[in-house]
C-alpha cells in the first residue's frame, strides 16, 4: 500500500534552492510550510512561487501552508555560530532585537518586564535552555541559567500564554495574511490560539473561497476550548513544543491522542508537529525513539506529520523527508483500519442543527461500510469544498480515496487530507455528467482499469451542499 499519511515539510535556508525543492517534491512532500517567524515576507513569497512552479513541472499537487507566528516571542539572533548558555551562569535579559550571546540575551517583546515575575522560569528554544528571573531592574532582568544548552539562530522564549499581554492574531499577522491572500495560498496556520474567537479575527471567507485555517493547539486555554476551536477551524495542529510547556510532560501523549481523535471525528485533518525527527537536523539517521514516535502518531490517526528544523535548517532535508516517508508508509501498512472505522462510527460527525452535515455524515458512513463489505478498492468523492472527501477520509478506509473537485483551490487544500489523491474535474452540470466525467478521468489519469468497481459519492448537482448520492459503478472502456 502506498503511503496514506501526508507529510508537511518546512522550507528554510537549507531547502530553498530549486534543486533541493525539486528533490523534495519528488520524494513525496505533500505540503510545503512557510513559517513567517523567520525571514522576510518577500522571501516566503519567492519560495511559494518556486514551489508552485516546480510542482507544476513535476505534475504533482503540493499544498502551501503559511504559518502565522502569532505572539511568538523570540530572542535576538545568536549569530552564525552556536552559543553555549552555561549552566548556573548569570545572564542579563534585555528588550531588543540586535544580538544575543552567552552573557546577554535580547528579547523582541516590549511588554516582557510587565509579563514576567520574580522566580519565573523561562524556557528557551523548546527546552534547550531554562533561565530563572532573579531580579528586575528598569532596563534589564538579572537571570540565572538553570538548564544550559547550545543556542543558535533566533530561538523562541516561552512565557505562559495566559500571562501574555498580546493575543493571536497580532497586527503583524493580519498584515502578512493580506499579502498571502493575494497569492491565493491554500492554507493558513494561526499560532497560540486560545479560543475559537481568535480564528474569527482572521475575517476569512470559508474555504475554498478563502484558505483553509489550521488552528495550532499549543496553549492550555486551547485544550480547554478544544471542541469549539475544532468546529471553527478547517484543520488542527498538535504543536507539541509549547503544548509540552503548558501542561505536565506526562500529559502530552494523552493530549495528542485526544486532540487527533476529536479532530478526525469532526472531519478536520489533524497534524502532529515538533521534534518528530529532530536528531536529523545534524545526523544522517533518526533515533529509535523518534522512529517510534512517528509510527505511533500514524497509529493515533494523524492526517499529516510535520518536519520543522529537519528540512528548514537541517544537514540533508531530502534525506529527512525520505526517512519520514518510509517510516510513515510502513506504519500505514499495519494500521488497524477496521477497528478505527468501528470506533469512529460511534463518535460520529453528525450535527443535528445542520441537515447537510448530517446527510454527508450518513452517506460517508454508508460508503465505508459498503466498500468494506464489497471489497471495493477505490472511492471517488466528487466535491466542491472538499468536505465530503475529508468526511470520507476520517474513516481511514483501506480503499483508495480520489477527491475530484471543480475548484482548483480545493485541490491544494486536499493535499493535507489523509489518503487522498486530489484531481481537478472541470465538469459541472447534473450528477450523471459529473459522474461520467469522473469515471473517464480516473481511468485516464489515475490508472484504474476498465470494468473495475468503484464507489462514487456526489451531490445531485454541482452546487449541492450535501452529499446525497452513493453509487457503485464500473470504470468504462476507452
Amino acid at each position: 500500500m502506498a503511503r496514506r499519511t501526508k507529510i508537511i515539510a518546512t522550507i528554510g535556508p537549507a531547502s530553498d534552492s530549486e534543486t533541493v525543492l525539486r528533490d523534495m517534491v519528488r520524494a513525496g512532500m505533500d505540503v510545503a510550510r512557510l513559517g513567517l517567524a523567520h525571514g522576510s515576507i518577500e522571501d516566503a513569497i519567492s519560495r511559494l512561487k518556486m514551489i508552485r512552479c516546480i510542482a507544476e513541472e513535476e505534475n504533482k499537487t503540493v499544498g502551501i501552508l503559511v504559518d502565522l507566528p502569532g505572539p511568538k516571542i523570540r530572542l535576538a539572533s545568536f549569530g552564525d555560530s552556536p552559543v553555549l548558555l552555561a549552566e548556573d551562569s548569570e545572564i542579563k535579559v534585555q528588550i531588543g532585537n540586535s544580538l544575543s550571546n552567552g552573557q546577554i540575551i535580547q528579547v523582541d517583546y516590549e511588554n516582557l518586564f510587565n509579563d514576567v515575575e520574580l522566580g519565573d522560569r523561562l524556557i528557551v528554544g523548546d527546552g534547550r535552555g531554562v533561565i530563572q528571573v532573579e531580579e528586575k531592574h528598569e532596563n534589564h532582568l538579572d537571570a540565572r541559567v538553570i538548564h544550559g544548552g547550545v543556542m543558535s539562530g533566533r530561538p523562541g522564549l516561552y512565557i505562559p500564554a495566559s500571562r501574555l499581554s498580546i493575543s493571536a492574531p497580532t497586527d503583524w499577522d493580519l498584515q502578512a495574511l493580506d499579502r498571502f491572500l493575494e497569492m491565493e495560498v491554500d492554507m493558513v496556520a494561526l499560532s497560540f490560539v486560545r479560543s475559537a474567537s481568535d480564528l474569527e479575527k482572521l475575517s476569512l471567507d470559508p474555504h475554498p473561497n478563502g484558505p483553509l485555517v489550521v488552528a495550532k493547539i499549543e496553549t492550555r486555554d486551547a485544550v480547554e476550548d478544544l471542541s469549539e476551536i475544532i468546529e471553527a477551524s478547517g484543520a488542527v495542529m498538535v504543536a507539541r513544543g509549547d503544548l509540552g510547556n503548558e501542561w505536565p510532560i506526562q500529559e502530552l501523549p494523552i493530549l495528542q491522542k485526544e486532540i487527533i481523535r476529536k479532530s478526525i471525528a469532526l472531519g478536520r485533518p489533524a497534524i502532529t508537529a515538533t521534534q518528530m525527527l529532530e536528531s536529523m537536523i545534524i545526523a544522517p539517521d533518526p533515533t529509535r525513539a523518534e522512529v517510534s514516535d512517528v509510527a505511533n502518531a500514524v497509529w493515533d490517526g494523524t492526517s499529516a506529520l510535520m518536519l520543522s528544523g529537519e528540512t528548514a535548517v537541517g544537514a540533508d532535508p531530502v534525506n529527512a523527508l525520505e526517512t519520514m516517508s518510509r517510516v510513515a508508509e510502513r506504519a500505514d501498512d499495519v494500521f488497524d483500519h477496521r477497528s478505527w472505522g468501528e470506533e469512529l462510527s460511534e463518535m460520529r460527525l453528525t450535527d443535528a442543527d445542520d441537515p447537510n452535515t448530517s446527510v454527508t455524515d450518513a452517506m460517508t458512513q454508508a460508503t465505508y461500510r459498503a466498500v468494506t463489505e464489497l471489497g471495493v478498492e477505490t472511492i471517488l468523492c466528487i466535491s466542491g469544498t472538499g468536505f465530503t472527501v475529508r468526511s470520507m477520509a476520517r474513516f481511514r478506509p483501506t480503499a483508495r480515496i480520489i477527491g475530484l473537485t471543480s475548484d482548483k483551490r480545493t485541490v491544494g487544500q486536499l493535499s493535507l487530507s489523509w489518503g487522498t489523491e486530489s484531481i481537478h474535474l472541470k465538469e459541472g452540470g447534473d450528477v450523471e455528467s459529473r459522474i461520467n466525467a469522473a469515471l473517464h478521468m480516473v481511468r485516464d489519469k489515475a490508472g484504474l482499469k476498465e470494468g473495475e468497481l468503484v464507489a462514487v459519492l456526489a451531490g445531485t448537482n454541482a452546487n449541492a451542499r450535501a452529499t446525497n448520492v452513493l453509487r457503485i459503478e464500473q470504470i468504462p472502456s476507452a
